[in-house]
């Protein structure tokens, strides 16, 4: 959940274009978009954006290639290298994309078939590959695609191969041997330029690549990845390797919170095609975190395999407690969120033939596997449990102190409804609403303080735009249980606003704007806002960020004179951009200092209006990544956030001294 991963988004109004009576329609009019030219075409259907979200998914269709051979047993480690010149290079000691000549064309190698043809792979059938996360054959041949120039290296059968390919995916050449593989290795390297007329940037950021990579390593027991970054004043170098793989996972992602016990529970089970990895430890937070994978893909909607763990948590765990008289027999089973609060889990499965749903492998449809993962669960914790009974007691008792507060926070529920029942419409009374009663072009603005709202409340097109006031920062809800939150006033107004529940009951299909931006001043203090809201969002409306309804404004932290016209610039980056394009700039840069000292057309022009501002939308593709990031921000632990500021510093676009 960090600016280095999300997209920036201009909105514009869409204006329905009157019909061409002269415009023909034959088949003359006819396109047949040939070899690669689709992707170049049309990016975002194969990348999700050409932002930097989409440039670093560059590096993952090269990486997965890399893991997938890892998975088959024949890689043991993986160099990721951002070269001096930004060029990015990947490296693995696998078998090498096969060279020989292609059945059907023989006047092409078969690397050349990869490298330059959509939905071509070892990924589809026959022996090459049992288990593999790259299913849809379309990620080398991709990045070959987007990128100005791609080297290929192969070793393999004792020689070294080579290959360019230049302006989108153009070979320069055939494959040539040009002389023995280095000793004896095998393996592949892929070097690649991103094509700067595609994407926005092309400058890697390399502490999204580490997270990056540190998943995939703990994803794969054993598996060396290392990362070297040799751009001039980004010098840096780092090396994964987890031999506990997923137990080392799950111990990471609470280092930040405090572990309800010390030791981790581990199962895994196999059978057929199929095996199922779990592990899980509780902390003391008020949340759960579970992850999921398949493959070595991260399934963020999760599936049937994350359907499996819930159903047998809870059935195991309520099996133990009664058995034990932890709860008696005359009293209510306890409900799955109460035993998965404060869970950190990670359900890892490699199957043959996974069932994802879309391009984008969000969710696992493989009944199967629910039933491996219900079995290996319902089998294996139940015995784990019963070697540990300390840490089991732990676990029941933490699940009954959290039935006690959903029914705490159920009754604050009733409570909220209540009032807002009173009140009539049900809506705060510090909102100034839309006219607009359609939710897909409603727009509301979260603004903290009097002045910046009354600010926006005039720069706003009363039609399709709302504002709510907040006043302070408000509850850091990663502190707070549900009963305690739904009791604070800033965050009753937000849930009313937005109208669509909280926690459990929230449904994303009701809410009432489809874009919810948070507008903070671009100073420390904004920054701490806009964390708190973003930190109660992924915590209490998650899918909702998940559906990318969140968004943060990007009010100017400068102001210029061009002639008689004043430019507004982002950010320092901005700011030194505009330098390098105007050198002979000669005017000075005002500060601008918070909302509130806007005008309300300076407000609207910068930041409001949808035809002109800049949005930033913010994502959940990593959301193990997110949800530690959250815990390291948010949670009590200050050496690790020290440690966590320190490390990114040199990444902060928004400072304010």
């Amino acid at each position: 959940m960090s600016n280095g991963d999300v997209s920036d988004v201009a909105t514009t109004d869409r204006r329905r274009a009157l019909p061409d009576p002269d415009a023909s329609y034959e088949a003359k009019d006819i396109t047949v978009l040939e070899g690669l030219d689709p992707v170049r075409k049309r990016p975002g259907m194969f990348i999700g954006s050409t932002s930097a979200s989409g440039l670093h998914h560059l590096v993952w269709e090269v990486v997965d290639n890399s893991v997938d051979e890892a998975m088959q047993g024949h890689c043991t480690r993986i160099d990721v290298t951002i070269l001096k010149d930004g060029a990015c290079r990947v490296q693995d000691n696998g078998r090498g994309i096969p060279v020989d000549p292609y059945p059907s064309d023989p006047s092409k190698s078969a690397a050349e078939v990869v490298l330059t043809v959509l939905h071509a792979g070892g990924k589809f059938g026959g022996s090459g590959y049992k288990v593999s996360g790259g299913l849809h054959g379309v990620g080398v041949s991709v990045v070959n695609a987007l990128s100005s120039r791609l080297e290929l290296g192969i070793d393999r059968g004792g020689l070294h191969h080579e290959m360019v390919f230049v302006d989108g995916g153009r070979p320069t050449g055939p494959l040539v041997a040009t002389g023995p593989a280095p000793k004896g290795r095998t393996g592949t390297t892929v070097t690649f330029w991103p094509d700067p007329t595609i994407f926005e940037e092309t400058d890697f950021r390399a502490q999204t690549i580490l997270e990056r990579l540190q998943m995939m390593a703990f994803l794969q027991r054993g598996l060396e990845i290392a990362f070297r970054d040799e751009r001039p004043g980004h010098e840096h170098s780092e090396s994964f390797r987890y031999t506990g793989g997923i137990e080392d996972f799950v111990r990471h992602l609470n280092e930040t919170k405090e572990a309800l016990f010390r030791k981790v529970a581990y199962f895994e089970q196999s059978e057929d095609d199929q095996e199922a990895e779990l592990a899980l430890q509780w902390n003391t937070s008020y949340y759960e975190s579970i992850h999921s994978f398949a493959n070595g893909i991260a399934t963020v909607e999760g599936g049937m395999h994350e359907e499996g763990l819930k159903k047998a948590l809870t059935n195991v765990v309520n099996r133990y407690a009664k058995a034990r008289n932890l709860v008696k027999e005359s009293e209510p089973n306890l409900a799955g969120e109460d035993i998965r609060e404060g869970l950190t889990a990670i359900v890892s499965v490699r199957l043959r033939d996974p069932q994802f749903e879309g391009q984008t492998k969000a969710k696992l449809g493989n009944v199967s596997m629910r039933s491996l993962v219900e079995r290996t669960t319902n089998e294996k914790l139940a015995e784990w449990l019963e070697e540990n009974p300390r840490e089991a007691n732990q676990i029941v008792q933490k699940a009954l102190l959290a039935q006690r507060a959903r029914a705490a926070a159920r009754h604050a529920r009733d409570l909220t409804r209540r009032k807002s029942a009173l009140d009539g419409a049900g809506l705060p009374g510090k909102l100034v609403d839309c006219s607009s009663r359609n939710a897909r072009e409603s727009e509301i603005f979260i603004v903290e303080g009097n002045s910046a709202a009354a600010s926006a409340r005039d720069a706003r097109d009363p039609r399709i735009q709302a504002i709510l006031p907040i006043r302070g920062k408000i509850l850091n809800v990663e502190k707070a249980r549900v009963d305690k939150m739904l009791k604070n006033a800033e965050i009753q107004a937000l849930i009313m606003a937005i109208g669509a529940g909280v926690a459990d009951d929230f449904d994303v299909d009701k809410i009432r704007y489809h874009k919810v931006i948070i507008l903070a001043d671009a100073d420390v203090d904004g920054s701490h806002i806009r964390t708190l809201l973003l930190t109660f969002f992924l915590r209490q409306m998650k899918p909702m960020v998940d559906a990318g309804h969140v968004y943060a404004a990007q009010p100017p932290l400068y102001s210029t004179l061009v002639g008689n016209s004043k430019v507004y610039l982002k950010d320092e980056a901005a700011r030194t951009a505009f330098l390098d394009e105007h050198p002979n700039h000669k005017q000075e840069f005002q500060r601008l200092k918070g909302l509130g000292e806007m005008d309300f057309a300076e407000l609207r022009d910068t930041t409001m209006d949808a035809g002109k501002r800049s949005l930033l939308q913010i994502t959940m593709e990593e959301a193990s990544i997110a949800d530690q990031v959250c815990s390291v921000l948010m949670g009590d632990d200050v050496e690790v956030r020290r440690r966590f500021i320190q490390t990114n510093a040199k990444d902060v676009r928004f400072l304010d001294i």
